[in-house]
C-alpha cells in the first residue's frame, strides 16, 4: 500500500512508519523543511522524504507518488499548549486545504486523527456510538469540525473517510513533559513524586500499540469513527507505583489529601470497534512502561 503520513517525525507519525515499513508498505511522509528526521528512518528503504508543510506541500512529488491513503497526523501537540493554543485554528483550515487537494489527486482513502476529549466525558466508557461529541477545549473543537467537514466531503465526493480518536499514547520517544517521563525524571533525581489526582483514570495506549490499529485501519479500508484505546483504564496512582516500583524508590511517591478534582477524571474507551477488527494491544502498563523506560536516556 502507498501511504502518504503528514506529522512523520512526531511521535505517533514515527512510531508509524516504522510498523508500516516492516510490514513492507510504501510511505511518503511530508516534513516541515526546518525538522530534522529521524536517525534510523532518514535513509529507509521504501520511504520518500517529502520536504514542505500543510499550506506549501510537494505536489509535485506528491502526484508521483501517488497515494492510495493519506494518514494525517500532524496538529500542533505540545504538552502544556496545545489545548488552547491558537495554532489549532491554523491547523483545521490548512488540514482542510492540504487534505481537499491530495482527495483531488485521486486518494482513495483519507484516515484523520481525532482526540479523545472529542467526547463528552463522564465516568462510562466513551462509544462512537452512543457517548455524545461535546468538545470543551480549542483543540478538541478544531478537530471535531475537521472530522464533521470531512464527513460531508467524503459523502459528497464518495472517497473513504476514518476518523480515529486517540486516547492515551505513551511509550520511547514521547515528549518529556507527558505524565509517564515526568515521573521517571523526577524518580531519577530523587524529587517526591506528590500525586494531585492520584484516581485519575485514563486509557493509556502504547505508541507500538497505536501505530498497529492505525495500520490496521488503514490496511482494511475502515470507514466511519473508530476509537484507539485499549478500553482499560489506569490511574494516574497505578503509573506512578508501578514506575517507583521499577525503579528502586517506592519511598519518593505521595499523594496530596484531599485529592483535586479532575475534570478528565474518567477517559476510558470503548473499545469494541477496534477489537472486532482484530487488534489487541500487546503490551500491558507494566511490560509498556518497562519499554519506555529503557528507552530513555540514562540520567
Amino acid at each position: 500500500m502507498k501511504i502518504l503520513l503528514t506529522g512523520p517525525t512526531g511521535f505517533i507519525g514515527s512510531a508509524f512508519i516504522r510498523l508500516a515499513l516492516a510490514k513492507g508498505h510504501l510511505i511518503a511522509g511530508v516534513a516541515v523543511p526546518s525538522e530534522s528526521l529521524p536517525q534510523d528512518l532518514a535513509v529507509a528503504e521504501n520511504m520518500a522524504w517529502l520536504r514542505g508543510t500543510l499550506d506549501e506541500a510537494p505536489w509535485k512529488e506528491i502526484e508521483e507518488f501517488a497515494p492510495e491513503v493519506c494518514i494525517h497526523t500532524a496538529w500542533v501537540t505540545a504538552p502544556g499548549v496545545y489545548l488552547e493554543s491558537p495554532d489549532n485554528f491554523r491547523f483545521l483550515e490548512s488540514s482542510l486545504q492540504f487534505l481537499g487537494k491530495v482527495q483531488q489527486l485521486g486518494t482513495s482513502q483519507i484516515i484523520g486523527l481525532g482526540t479523545c476529549i472529542e467526547y463528552q466525558i463522564g465516568n462510562q466508557p466513551l462509544s462512537e456510538e452512543r457517548t455524545p461529541i461535546a468538545p470543551t477545549t480549542t483543540y478538541a473543537r478544531c478537530k471535531n469540525d475537521l472530522r464533521i467537514k470531512l464527513e460531508e466531503e467524503a459523502a459528497a465526493k464518495g472517497f473513504g473517510f476514518c476518523w480515529a480518536r486517540v486516547f492515551y499514547p505513551y511509550g520511547p520517544r514521547e515528549h518529556p513533559s507527558r505524565l509517564c517521563s515526568s515521573i521517571i525524571q523526577k524518580i531519577a533525581r530523587g524529587e517526591k513524586i506528590v500525586l494531585k489526582t492520584p484516581d485519575s483514570t485514563k486509557d493509556y495506549i502504547f505508541v507500538e500499540d497505536l501505530a498497529a490499529a492505525l495500520l490496521m485501519v488503514a490496511e482494511k479500508q475502515f470507514q466511519g469513527t473508530i476509537n484507539l484505546g485499549t478500553g482499560v483504564g489506569v490511574t494516574v496512582r497505578q503509573i506512578a507505583k508501578t514506575l517507583v516500583e521499577m525503579m528502586g524508590r517506592t519511598e519518593l511517591i505521595a499523594e496530596v489529601s484531599p485529592p483535586e478534582i479532575d475534570p478528565l477524571g474518567y477517559v476510558v474507551a470503548d473499545a469494541s470497534r477496534v477489537h472486532n477488527l482484530g487488534w489487541r494491544p500487546a503490551h500491558d502498563l507494566k511490560k509498556g512502561l518497562r519499554l519506555l523506560l529503557e528507552g530513555l536516556t540514562p540520567f
